[in-house]
């Protein structure tokens, strides 16, 4: 996953940055460890990496602006969510509801 989110935010995903590197996976682990909760603690799927990285790449970005839910500079407005899985709710409600939904059977007598 460390290459895909290099390859995301504009680096050599072949270029080794120990200090870099270090934040960039500790990222991961934090939205992974988020969305392990959102899924009620069973680990993400691989197929759910995706809502890892770009919760990753949302929470690089805003390095340095941490507590601010808007920034103009130079005319330049940008405005950060409170929740970055809030456009993935969908999807984690899905995997959520397939979850509980092959748990269950019917029997059925007649």
């Amino acid at each position: 996953m460390l290459e895909d989110l290099k390859r995301l935010i504009g680096m050599d995903s072949s270029e080794a940055d120990p200090e870099l590197d270090a934040k960039l996976n500790w990222i991961l682990l934090s939205a992974k460890s988020r969305l392990k909760i959102l899924l009620g603690g069973a680990d993400p799927p691989e197929e759910m990496n995706y809502i890892v990285i770009e919760v990753a790449v949302a929470r690089f970005n805003r390095i340095g602006s941490e507590g601010m839910s808007a920034q103009t500079v130079e005319g330049e407005s940008l405005s950060f969510s409170d929740d970055d899985f809030a456009r993935f709710a969908a999807e984690i409600q899905a995997f959520l509801d397939s979850q509980h939904s092959s748990g269950k059977g019917k029997v059925r007598f007649l």
